[in-house]
């Protein structure tokens, strides 16, 4: 599984790093703009990323619209829902209009921190992406 760990605060992404390093091959973007470009490459490649984990507030672009522009590249490449990116949100902002917000906008899940690496896991498992 290759994994694309979106997410400006270094510590975080280090956690998120070394939770999932063992499930896949991790790459680490620091926004939004350096997440499309690696998720664009990859599909250049024919390598895609099975699963992002994105935080939602970041410089330059946040995840929120980074998300739709991946979901848009998605659709122009024509990719089937089920070969399609699993992305789960990460943000400290739990109100649940955030939450709903982000899977309207095409978020498979959202996931509150501080990350919980045992809630992590389960919903990898709940996804099918882990066992």
């Amino acid at each position: 599984m290759r994994i694309l760990i979106v997410e400006d605060d270094f510590t975080s992404r280090m956690l998120l790093q070394k939770i999932l390093a063992p499930y896949g091959e991790c790459t680490a973007a620091q926004d939004g703009e350096e997440a499309i470009k690696a998720f664009g490459a990859a599909w250049e490649e024919k390598r895609p990323y099975t699963l992002i984990c994105m935080d939602i507030m970041m410089p330059k672009i946040d995840g929120k619209q980074a998300l739709k522009l991946i979901r848009e590249l998605e659709n122009r490449l024509s990719v089937e829902e089920k070969d399609k990116a699993k992305i789960l949100m990460t943000s400290s902002l739990a109100e649940q209009e955030h939450v709903i917000d982000a899977v309207k906008s095409g978020a498979t899940w959202y996931l509150v921190k501080p990350i919980n690496k045992q809630k992590l896991l389960d919903e990898l498992k709940r996804l099918k992406l882990i066992e």
